[in-house]
């Protein structure tokens, strides 16, 4: 099928979006995603750079990043009040049909400030069992996920504004214990951990 998102910028363009930050990390997956949306690499490309003129526009500034989510998105499938800390925030998500279990997050605090925008695992959906390193596979499971199987981890400091990194200490299906780093991009894991260097 065709799907070129050539038109008005979507939920398939923000897929594409979503695919252009992981293709640094795992080439093969996005290739196979692309194929599964009928979508060309120079797709990709094109709409990853109309997103980030999107971002750098004035009227995307104006705008603030939950407008523009909703403007992409359209209307969050859930919005739920949360408190965090001495915080109250709204909590929005969206279905991402290349991943059905899980669900793009935009954390917003008051007048719409994003506080934080991820891929978190959808309510109801099944959870990846994590106990060893061996179980954590390229986009099996999300930072919030790693780092309850293995706490205490440590968030250190990403590449990019959408990736983060997670230190911590795992066991392989051995028994032996590992300090190590596993990278993400926009929540879900991309790299296997490795030992730091």
């Amino acid at each position: 099928m065709s799907a070129a998102p050539a038109g008005p910028f979507g939920p398939l363009s923000f897929q594409l979006v979503l695919l252009r930050r992981m293709a640094d990390f795992q080439a093969p997956r996005v290739d196979q995603a692309l194929r599964e949306l009928g979508v060309s690499h120079a797709e990709m490309r094109e709409a990853n750079k109309r997103w980030q003129a999107m971002l750098r526009s004035p009227k995307g500034r104006g705008r603030g990043a939950l407008a523009r989510y909703r403007s992409v998105l359209g209307p969050p499938e859930a919005t739920v009040r949360r408190r965090v800390g001495d915080l109250d925030c709204e909590v929005h998500t969206w279905p991402v049909p290349l991943w059905p279990d899980l669900r793009f997050e935009v954390v917003a605090g008051e007048g719409g400030a994003v506080w934080n925008e991820w891929l978190v695992r959808a309510r109801g959906a099944a959870a990846p069992v994590l106990r060893t390193v061996e179980d954590l596979e390229p986009w099996s499971c999300t930072v919030e996920e790693v780092a309850r199987a293995f706490a205490p981890a440590r968030p250190l400091e990403g590449s990019a504004p959408t990736r983060w990194r997670l230190a911590f200490t795992a066991p392989d299906r051995e028994g032996e214990r590992h300090d190590v780093v596993a990278e993400f991009t926009w929540g879900l894991l991309q790299r296997l951990p490795s030992r730091p260097e």
